[in-house]
């Protein structure tokens, strides 16, 4: 597969081609084909990106406290907003799936989007190092400001949300996990302090599950304000 069209988007050609090629690999293409899989490179993109953003929060924000940066962190590096980005530059189109991720919609998919995301971050940084990597986060990020959406990741902001309400702090469950071992998508909800059901979200991690879930909350309490 030819990598050309997004690298332009990214902003990079690799001197490395097989990086890239292995950031777009799925782990349902790499078990059908035997082949390696982009979920090395998704834990080395994660922390990357999370050193990046800490870093330019830092220097940006210099009167915010430890607590009010890592909600702006949490907000930035968050399943929807890597999803966001990963759909912008077109990652979908280049993905290598296998046919049955294909059918039920892989290349939409915002978890796949998000990990694939991290995936072409940790390429970049292998390839071209650390301040390459960060020009490519700063780009997906757009705007710090703006994006950060009131400075509340959806778990912060439905927890702040009841708090102001009167209500104790919302709790989280992990009530289903689905798909093969290598592809494990896990549903959870998030629930009132007397046990009433807020929400439910899926997510290709524990985390992303439970701030897709706060998420769909807060959208619901909003509806019904």
């Amino acid at each position: 597969m030819k990598y050309e069209l997004l690298e332009r988007a990214i902003g990079h050609q690799f001197t490395d081609p097989m990086l890239i090629d292995l950031a777009m690999t799925h782990p349902s293409f790499a078990l059908a084909h035997k082949c390696q899989d982009n979920q090395r490179l998704e834990f080395l993109g994660d922390a990357v990106l999370e050193i990046c953003v800490s870093r330019v929060l830092y220097h940006r924000f210099p009167k915010l406290r430890e607590g009010q940066l890592t909600r702006r962190r949490a907000a930035l590096v968050c399943e929807a907003n890597l999803a966001r980005a990963g759909r912008q530059l077109g990652l979908g189109a280049f993905l290598k799936l296998d046919r049955g991720e294909e059918i039920v919609g892989g290349r939409e998919n915002p978890s796949i989007l998000a990990d694939t995301m991290e995936a072409v971050i940790a390429a970049v940084y292998l390839d071209a190092g650390m301040e390459k990597a960060a020009a490519l986060i700063d780009m997906i990020m757009v705007d710090y400001e703006s994006s950060v959406r009131a400075d509340r990741d959806a778990k912060s902001a439905l927890q702040e949300y009841l708090q102001a309400l009167g209500e104790e702090t919302p709790t989280y469950e992990i009530i289903g996990e689905d798909g093969p071992p290598h592809a494990r998508i896990f549903t959870a909800r998030v629930l009132r302090a007397d046990g009433t059901q807020l929400g439910t979200g899926r997510g290709a991690r524990k985390q992303r599950a439970e701030e897709a879930a706060a998420q769909m909350a807060m959208d619901s309490l909003k509806k019904t304000k």
